[in-house]
């Protein structure tokens, strides 16, 4: 059965953090085009969106007590995000779906509203960056990260806005999924397939360069040589810069350092073949960049918490004899 998703939309809903989950759930299918996920829109009631129109839902919050996913997108007005309260009923539905195991998630201030319901007490949570001055007061037992796309606390999870609700929607997708599935959804949705959740919510240049200048054709040929000892001097000599202005001109652009971003995507590489083919350990590290098995493990465990037998396991599960 499909992964059912259950999305919470409050007065004040901010339409684009609605839009976003059905877009990218619904885009997540098995190679055949089966759907992994259903997501059905629910409330109290109808609500007016931040965009100017009204939201009908077509279920009632007697879905968060039988979702495997709850999600709550951001608000922009509402007792959440003005003086910490909440409609009783919700926050006893958010808690009671909490308490029996379902996996919670906000995008952008819709944190605010699982801290009124006091599923975010001892953790760290992550919102949009604009409300860094007016949320904490009212939730001074969080641990607010103003500064990430997104934080994943296992059973809780929260992003900042936006954009970067995208990037959590398909960050849950790849870790129930695999790269793969979730690559696919993210060509379907036309968005980048990973941001990392530590990464910067907001850098030095808001607006990136038009496609075909800056530092995007080296990223697109390094990426084509992932196998190859490609340098940060090599880099720089293909973008025709020197060292010092093509790492600082990438920055801008990424959000992290060339080193930083080529790593990142040989092990997102590896775990692609980790979870699509059935070569050794030795030869995946190889041909993602990382050199050695050991190399390998240590990048992974580093970065994803798991080696990669674990890894492999979990998406490619040694079939029983029959």
């Amino acid at each position: 059965m499909a992964h059912l998703v259950a999305e919470l939309a409050l007065d004040g809903i901010v339409a684009l953090d609605l839009g976003t989950p059905p877009q990218v759930f619904h885009a997540a299918r098995r190679s055949d085009r089966e759907r992994l996920y259903t997501v059905r829109v629910c409330g109290t009631g109808p609500v007016r969106s931040t965009a100017g129109f009204t939201v009908v839902p077509d279920y009632g919050l007697e879905q968060l007590a039988v979702a495997d996913t709850v999600i709550v997108p951001g608000i922009g007005r509402g007792g959440p995000v003005t003086d910490g309260t909440l409609d009783p009923a919700v926050k006893d539905a958010l808690r009671a779906a909490h308490e029996r195991g379902a996996r919670i998630v906000s995008i952008c201030t819709g944190a605010s509203v699982l801290a009124a319901a006091g599923l975010l007490d001892g953790r760290t949570a992550a919102t949009h960056w604009a409300w860094a001055d007016r949320i904490p007061p009212l939730y001074p037992r969080v641990d607010w990260n103003f500064d990430v796309l997104f934080v994943d606390d296992v059973d809780v999870l929260t992003s900042a806005g936006v954009g970067a609700g995208i990037d959590l929607c398909l960050h849950i997708v790849r870790n129930d999924h695999g790269t793969e599935v979730a690559n696919r959804a993210a060509r379907r949705c036309v968005v980048p397939p990973f941001r990392e959740g530590g990464q910067a919510q907001y850098i030095e240049r808001p607006v990136p360069p038009a496609a075909g200048i800056g530092t995007e054709p080296t990223r697109n040929w390094a990426l084509d040589r992932l196998a190859d000892p490609v340098s940060l001097e090599d880099m720089a000599a293909h973008a025709r810069m020197s060292v010092r202005t093509f790492t600082r001109r990438f920055r801008e652009e990424t959000g992290v350092s060339p080193r930083q971003w080529l790593l990142r995507q040989r092990v997102a590489h590896a775990q692609l073949l980790l979870e699509s083919t059935d070569l050794g350990i030795e030869t995946v590290a190889r041909r993602s960049g990382l050199g050695s098995g050991t190399a390998l493990r240590q990048h992974m465990q580093a970065s994803i918490g798991v080696a990669p037998s674990a890894y492999r396991k979990t998406f490619r599960p040694v079939q029983s004899a029959s």
